[in-house]
């Protein structure tokens, strides 16, 4: 079963998982990221993409160009796939594409250890995508048990189910997830690199 097949009733079920609803898990006192003037240049085809109205679309002209920020922000010592091949555990239904993985490490030819954050991009309705963002958060969070160095211990995994112009974000801690229910709009650029800035740093 790949990681499309999961809802949020089958992920909880399959992998004991407790779910916590509507906590904000970002500081309050977070700082907005100013884009870069690239960034908003991207983003005047923002229009496009909304009309179009396809993953597709809202994946390549919004999710992947604010992305690909984030690893410019934080000096290109992160990496950041793209429709990417993780496969974790077949046996259990941890196998498939995801939309967006970001890696703490800089290696970009192959996913290295620890992946931190998780993007699903959806169309319009957020919620159908959660049991897919949390089957992919746990099958990051088994790949960096696996993988990731001991003396840099990675706590949280954190994602996101995004149309581009919505932001819903969940953490996974242990056998945890934290979703956020309120979603957040795009624009403004400035909370959102802000709070992605934040999770890469923090898991």
């Amino acid at each position: 079963m790949p990681y499309s097949q999961f809802t949020i009733g089958k992920v909880k079920e399959e992998f004991n998982l407790t779910i916590v609803e509507g906590v904000r898990f970002f500081p309050d006192a977070l700082e907005p990221i100013t884009p870069s003037p690239r960034l908003q240049g991207i983003l005047e085809d923002l229009p496009w993409a909304i009309a179009v109205d396809t993953e597709k679309a809202r994946s390549e002209v919004i999710i992947n160009p604010v992305l690909l920020e984030v690893r410019r922000i934080l000096g290109q010592q992160i990496s950041v796939f793209s429709g990417e091949e993780f496969n974790i555990d077949a046996t259990v239904g941890l196998n498939g594409v995801c939309d967006f993985i970001i890696s703490r490490s800089s290696e970009q030819l192959t996913v290295e250890a620890p992946t931190i954050v998780i993007v699903e991009a959806k169309k319009s309705d957020l919620k159908s995508g959660l049991g897919q963002c949390i089957a992919e958060m746990v099958a990051a969070q088994r790949f960096n048990q696996v993988n990731q160095v001991k003396e840099q211990p990675i706590t949280a995994v954190y994602g996101s189910v995004s149309s581009g112009t919505q932001w819903r974000f969940l953490k996974l801690e242990k056998q945890t997830v934290t979703i956020d229910l309120r979603d957040y709009s795009l624009p403004p650029l400035e909370e959102i690199l802000s709070f992605l800035v934040w999770m890469v740093k923090s898991g």
